[in-house]
């Protein structure tokens, strides 16, 4: 059986987790699931447990298809914002390896600004 290899953006933010599979060249979609398609409350959404539940239905599709390996692109906000990933990513990619899916390289994409717009908040930053 060859050994089908696709491509994982999984950008997490604080408030939400998405995740999506490509092909190697990035044109066709597999699957993709969002944090707020596996949990019911809003709160929850870039939590964790709902990275490790759309894991485990992306694994799922991915399988169906006969995909069995993956590489993954993390990607937190960047810009002029938060430079990390949300607390979903290591879930996310945790719950990937756990359901069966051969987890080969792990890159940031976040984009990093080279001088470019202006952090939110004004000339004093934000007063509390």
């Amino acid at each position: 059986m060859s050994e089908k290899k696709g491509i994982a953006h999984i950008f997490a933010s604080y408030n939400n987790i998405n995740i999506t599979v490509t092909d190697q060249s990035g044109a066709e979609t597999i699957a993709k699931c969002t944090g707020g398609m596996v949990v019911k409350s809003d709160k929850d959404k870039g939590g964790p447990f709902a990275a490790m539940s759309a894991a485990q239905k992306i694994a799922d599709a991915m399988k169906e298809k006969g995909f069995n390996f993956v590489d993954i692109r993390v990607r937190g906000y960047g810009g002029s914002k938060a430079r990390s990933p949300g607390p979903g990513a290591q879930a996310a990619i945790r719950g990937l390896a756990r359901n069966g899916i051969l987890v080969g390289r792990i890159e940031d994409v976040t984009p990093i600004p080279h001088d470019g717009a202006r952090k939110k908040g004004g000339r004093r930053g934000r007063r509390v």
